[in-house]
């Protein structure tokens, strides 16, 4: 509501100058019947001459306007699920699990079974794959495995 209040002001006050006092019946030096202070208390938007009361921008109150801060960019997002599959070790190494230890566990043997269990470290060639996916993730690209 402030804002309407205040562009109205702005927009009026060039037409209202312009038409004459009787025309108008008011006098020529009263001022606009809008509130100074918006509802919230804050200040109203004064604009000094006509050309910038016609650009909506200029007559935006300083406290309303969006500015970028520089060097402030917007958060990456973690992948949920590749968060849960992989994990680093202290030495910085992404590890994961391996593949086939879900089931038709009976026709494997208990030697193969026990080397499914184990954690292996992620190829070196898919580092940049889990990194994207995991932003934050502290690793050590130098500790990456073997091709």
């Amino acid at each position: 509501m402030a804002m309407s209040l205040s562009l109205a002001r702005l927009a009026l006050r060039p037409v209202l100058q312009s038409l004459p006092a009787a025309a108008s019946k008011r006098p020529a030096n009263a001022s606009l019947s809008f509130p100074a202070n918006s509802f919230f208390g804050a200040p109203l938007a004064v604009a000094n001459t006509a050309a910038t009361a016609l650009s909506p921008a200029a007559s935006l109150p300083r406290s309303l306007s969006v500015v970028a801060k520089a060097g402030n960019g917007y958060k990456m997002k973690t992948h949920k699920a590749s968060a849960k599959r992989f994990r680093v070790t202290g030495t910085g190494k992404i590890v994961r699990r391996c593949a086939g230890k879900q089931h038709l566990l009976s026709k494997k043997n208990a030697k193969r079974r026990k080397r499914l269990s184990k954690m292996v470290q992620v190829n070196k060639r898919d580092y940049s794959n889990v990194m994207g996916a995991l932003p934050y993730l502290k690793v050590n690209k130098k500790a990456g495995g073997e091709y």
